[in-house]
């Protein structure tokens, strides 16, 4: 068994990754109708939270079918990161998620997310005083270094362990990778086979198949999976890894039909949580992804993505499953 502080999980958990645009509370749900086992909200600006900024307070939207579910944030601002400690408990997550890992320039140029990878002693700090802030357990999302010549992911692991962290997640990238080449999951087995280390070590990047799920347990030894692009447009890949732990077997792809089910249950639930106008537009980024590989899609694709009406697009839906209802997936 796997705990994050009081939380108890299943052996080797699987969790959905903390991802901008994608995380939401509609995306959440069907994750965790397909095995998630922790899923995270979309990362969360401290900035934006303190001056109450819609965006960024929507984001804090959870439900009780979503437990046990962690909310990240991310800034380098002390002030404004235990401000946002603050705000975040009165929603009631199980836990609070530091985001030490996003690439993305906007971010790293304030010194947050990846960014602070240059400045460990302040990464430190920050963490001890939000772990001090808060009574729920606190986990951190990090990568292995900032680039290739600076990689001290077990020093780094073991120092936020020691101020109190109850779980880390590592993407096997460093900063200036970015998302190229390969994740390195080998110094992120070191950091789990420390042995002052006594905290879940998950592994995160390139888990896209059953198979190398079973690989990052295996022969990694690590305590479980954080799943992010594998899993877009893609809900049914826990459901597919746990299958495969306890077979060995891979299930059949979803069908057409399922297919186009959970992107009408998406939308629908997108329309109820934000209105028709929002959940239509910021949702057209999502449901086209659950028919990705379908040959000769173009035409039905913009449909989906240019209509601003919902029922048009639940009409797409349909007319979609009604065109390809003999395709095979694979």
């Amino acid at each position: 068994m796997v705990k994050i502080g009081n939380i108890e999980l299943n052996d080797f958990p699987l969790l959905l990754a903390p991802m901008e645009d994608v995380s939401d509370p509609p995306f959440r749900a069907l994750c965790k109708e397909q095995g998630a086992d922790v899923v995270y909200t979309e990362f969360i600006s401290s900035e934006g939270l303190i001056r109450d900024a819609a965006k960024s307070v929507q984001k804090l939207d959870i439900y009780e079918k979503e437990r046990p579910v962690g909310i990240q944030i991310f800034g380098a601002e002390m002030d404004s990161m235990l401000q946002a400690v603050d705000i975040v408990e009165q929603s009631d997550p199980d836990i609070i998620d530091i985001n030490f890992g996003c690439p993305v320039k906007k971010v790293v140029c304030k010194n947050a997310g990846a960014g602070i990878l240059r400045d460990i002693p302040l990464m430190v700090k920050l963490t001890e005083a939000i772990v001090k802030r808060t009574k729920l357990p606190v986990t951190v999302k990090t990568r292995l270094g900032w680039d290739t010549g600076s990689i001290k992911i077990v020093e780094v692991a073991e120092r936020l362990q020691d101020v109190g962290i109850k779980a880390i997640s590592i993407h096997g990238r460093t900063r200036v990778q970015m998302y190229k080449g390969e994740a390195d999951w080998h110094p992120i087995a070191e950091v789990k086979n420390n042995p002052r280390m006594n905290i879940p070590v998950f592994g995160n990047g390139d888990v896209d198949t059953p198979e190398k799920a079973v690989e990052m347990r295996d022969k990694f030894g690590l305590d479980g999976a954080m799943i992010g692009r594998a899993s877009i447009g893609y809900p049914w890949f826990f459901k597919e890894v746990k299958h495969f732990f306890k077979t060995g077997q891979h299930l059949p792809p979803p069908t057409i039909e399922e297919r186009a089910e959970a992107a009408r249950r998406h939308l629908q639930m997108a329309i109820d949580w934000k209105g028709e106008k929002l959940g239509v537009f910021e949702t057209r980024r999502h449901y086209t992804n659950y028919f990705k590989g379908i040959p000769h899609f173009k035409e039905y694709r913009m449909k989906m993505v240019t209509s601003d009406d919902a029922p048009d697009v639940f009409a797409a839906f349909d007319e979609v499953v009604e065109k390809f209802k003999d395709y095979q997936f694979v």
